[in-house]
C-alpha cells in the first residue's frame, strides 16, 4: 500500500512541475490570457511558475510536503477565485467552457493537496 501512496503523490505532483516550466516555456502566451487585475503582470507568470516548480520538488522529494500542499492549495484557490469563477460570467461560450472546466479541475486538485497534506500531518505525528 505503501508503493501506491508514493506513486500517487509523484503522479500528482509532476504536472504541476511541468505547468510551472510551462509559464516559463510559454511566457508570452501566458502574460496575454492574465487578467487586467491580476497585479503584477509579467512577474506574477514567473512567480507562480517558480510557485508550482518548488511545490512539485517539494512533494516528489518529501521536504516539507505538509507545508507546499497547503500553500499550493491556497495557490489553486486564488486561481479559482482570479481566474475560473470571473470567467463563468463571460458571454462567451467557449470562454465559459474554459472558466467551468479549470474550476472543475482547479477544486480537484486543490482536494488532492488537501489530502497529501493531512496524510503527511498525520505520518508526522505518529512519529
Amino acid at each position: 500500500m505503501k508503493h501506491l501512496t508514493n506513486i500517487g503523490r509523484i503522479l500528482f505532483a509532476l504536472p504541476f512541475g511541468l505547468m510551472g516550466l510551462n509559464h516559463f516555456l510559454m511566457y508570452s502566451y501566458m502574460e496575454g490570457i492574465s487578467t487586467t487585475f491580476i497585479p503584477g503582470g509579467g512577474w506574477t507568470v514567473i512567480m507562480t511558475g517558480l510557485a508550482l516548480i518548488a511545490a512539485s520538488v517539494s512533494i516528489i522529494s518529501k521536504k516539507f510536503i505538509r507545508t507546499s500542499c497547503l500553500l499550493l492549495a491556497l495557490l489553486l484557490l486564488i486561481f479559482v477565485l482570479t481566474i475560473h469563477v470571473p470567467g463563468l460570467f463571460s458571454p462567451d461560450h467557449q470562454r465559459f467552457m474554459f472558466a467551468l472546466f479549470g474550476l472543475f479541475t482547479n477544486v480537484a486538485l486543490m482536494g488532492g493537496a488537501l489530502l497529501i497534506a493531512g496524510i503527511y500531518k498525520e505520518k508526522s505525528s505518529e512519529t
